[in-house]
């Protein structure tokens, strides 16, 4: 069950890593090495299935001002990185975040959990629009198989959408052979960047981040992590800190900025993972794939359709809507989580500062719901 957890995250990792590839033209051994030595840390450190996520609103800038203005290079992105590395590692470091975490209310990091299992439902549903006989198949498939120990869902879905993908086209599997294993090893040094790149990393990447990884990747997984594994808590400081030290690691080994997420968590935990020892498996074959296939992780991403991808998408949604319980009893309190949610699907961001503006009001009577 291990085993099946790892790969309960891909619905999110494979696309923003595809778009880091394919759109940006990043080298794919970066990428994968830190990805694979920040996952293998975290899962023998914190033993629970911590993930490690691309950072969301960094990844999907990035690809989107490559398509249109072609200013945000790879080396702008390893800049973001340690950028974004320097300033949790201040946070956590200089205390600030156990005064952050007493300031925002249970409600608004309700609200965030909610929104983002709402907001990955509604993406799923989007990816398995186009192809609803493959989603209906794989759903029905996850459906049948999510509680089975002796056939695990994961294992059936990644066989069914990489045989699919084989079948449809299956040019791939001969472009597969074609790529030998070939061992790569890490150079430590970051791409030229000029001052106008350190720009472009500072404002259009790491600042509209920030108050995102805040939400999701430091509140909402720190209580998530609580909540599901209270035997092995951890803190919004320790959070900050490691998030802090692994995207300094990305930035000088040619990755990208990343985090911890609350919605990766789910992934994990929905498909059977209870444990750090997803997190080290899934590290473990990132790390052996960036060794020694990173010339064909390309091909290997095309394999999966992304219906098969949505599905798990919206299973991971639907764990993370439902995980918290009830809604709060007191009227106020409801209205809060709620408004929090909707704006959380559209901005993590904005409604976690929508929520917290909204508790404050109500909470000195300035407004009444």
């Amino acid at each position: 069950m291990e085993w099946a957890g790892a790969f309960g995250d891909l619905g999110t990792l494979i696309p923003f890593i595809a778009a880091y590839i394919g759109v940006l033209g990043m080298d794919p051994f970066g990428i994968l090495f830190a990805f694979g030595v920040s996952m293998l840390a975290c899962g023998l450190y914190y033993r629970t299935p911590i993930p490690v996520q691309p950072m969301k609103a960094i990844g999907a800038a990035a690809s989107i001002q490559a398509v249109q203005t072609a200013v945000v290079t790879p080396g702008a992105v390893q800049v973001a990185a340690l950028v974004t590395g320097l300033v949790w590692l201040a946070l956590a470091l200089s205390g600030v975040m156990r005064h952050v975490a007493r300031w925002v209310p249970a409600t608004v990091v309700y609200a965030i959990l909610l929104g983002l299992g709402v907001g990955f439902m509604l993406q799923g549903v989007k990816m398995m629009h186009g192809d609803l006989l493959v989603a209906l198949a794989a759903g029905a498939m996850a459906l049948a198989l999510l509680r089975s120990r002796r056939m695990p869902a994961m294992f059936c879905l990644l066989l069914f959408g990489a045989a699919l993908g084989l079948w449809r086209q299956p040019e791939l599997l001969d472009r597969l052979l074609a790529t030998p294993p070939a061992l790569r090893l890490p150079q430590w040094t970051l791409s030229e960047v000029g001052w106008d790149q350190v720009f472009v990393a500072i404002v259009l990447l790491v600042l509209p981040q920030i108050p995102l990884t805040l939400g999701n990747a430091i509140l909402a997984i720190s209580h998530e992590n609580n909540r599901l594994f209270p035997e092995r808590p951890v803190s919004e400081g320790t959070m900050a800190f490691s998030t802090g030290l692994m995207n300094l690691f990305s930035g000088l080994s040619g990755g990208v900025p990343m985090c911890h997420g609350a919605g990766g968590m789910a992934g994990h935990v929905a498909f059977g993972a209870r444990t750090g020892g997803s997190v080290v498996i899934l590290g473990g074959l990132l790390l052996a794939l960036a060794l020694f296939f990173s010339g064909a992780v390309a091909t290997l991403f095309e394999l999966f359709p992304p219906a098969v991808l949505g599905v798990l998408l919206f299973i991971t949604g639907l764990q993370l809507a439902v995980g918290n319980g009830a809604l709060p009893e007191a009227r106020e309190e409801r209205a809060v989580v709620l408004a929090g949610a909707a704006v959380c699907i559209w901005n993590v961001a904005a409604g976690f500062l929508l929520g917290c503006a909204l508790h404050y009001a109500v909470r000195r009577g300035w407004l009444r719901l």
